[in-house]
């Protein structure tokens, strides 16, 4: 091993246990506070900037800097590698690209500290997932998209997307009929649990790792889970503080559980 890749190997760890304590620090402190964003918007966090903006800025880095590594690696060409960075951006493109139009002229704003943070963490992200997926291990078996872990993980991956997909599209709808005010939403999984958007991201994720069967997949799930568990907790307190005839057995998260 040369000292370049050495230090490259280097850089790699510290980032993947960078990005293991964020998701600690993340998943402790978002207990006592609610993230300054959406309906939890609130005075005091300097600079604020548009939705919109925020979402296109934060989430780009997802998309560019794993699909450098990519095409600089030497498996750009493997089919397992295709596969893996078509999976990865199928989500990402969406989140970046397609998702911030959605967004409402009338959204509230979004704290610049808080994108700023996001826009690093989806940097460190790509940075250790494309470096150990198409630079760090060797290209993966073509006999790898027919092991059960790739094809389980593939069916958690598009499931969990579309469970994402759909609760924030119902989300926006309610939003639409009451005018931009938040409404208690109601039918499919919503019936169950407060958020089902996050309980879909979580879902997504663990399948990328179980997909990727890699330690980067494995952080970023972890992270995953710890960022929206307690967001969804608080949302979930919200609602309930919100609108006193809220379901008393809906969960916040996990259907029958949490």
């Amino acid at each position: 091993m040369g000292p370049d890749v050495f230090q490259a190997h280097q850089l790699y760890t510290i980032l993947v246990f960078i990005e293991i304590g964020g998701g600690l620090c993340s998943f402790i402190l978002l207990f006592f506070v609610s993230a300054p964003y959406g309906r939890h918007y609130r005075s005091g966090w300097g600079i604020s900037i548009s939705a919109r903006a925020a979402w296109l800025g934060m989430e780009s880095p997802a998309v560019f800097v794993i699909l450098f590594f990519f095409l600089a690696g030497n498996s750009s060409m493997h089919p397992v590698s295709i596969v893996f960075i078509i999976i990865w951006e199928i989500h990402y493109i969406q989140r970046a690209f397609v998702y911030p139009f959605f967004i409402t002229d009338n959204a509230r704003n979004f704290p610049f500290f808080i994108a700023f943070i996001a826009f690093v963490f989806n940097f460190i992200n790509g940075y250790v997932n494309g470096y150990y997926l198409f630079h760090m291990v060797s290209p993966y078996p073509v006999e790898w998209l027919f092991d059960p872990r790739f094809i389980c993980g593939v069916i958690l991956f598009f499931s969990g997307f579309h469970i994402n997909r759909t609760s924030d599209k119902r989300l926006r709808d309610l939003k639409k009929q009451g005018n931009g005010s938040y409404k208690i939403p109601r039918g499919w999984l919503y019936e169950m649990i407060s958020c089902p958007n996050y309980f879909g991201e979580m879902i997504e994720w663990i399948g990328w790792a179980c997909l990727t069967w890699s330690i980067p997949g494995l952080v970023f799930a972890f992270f995953t889970i710890a960022n929206l568990l307690p967001r969804a907790i608080s949302h979930h307190r919200w609602y309930k503080k919100r609108f006193p005839e809220y379901p008393d057995k809906r969960k916040a998260i996990i259907p029958f559980l949490l």
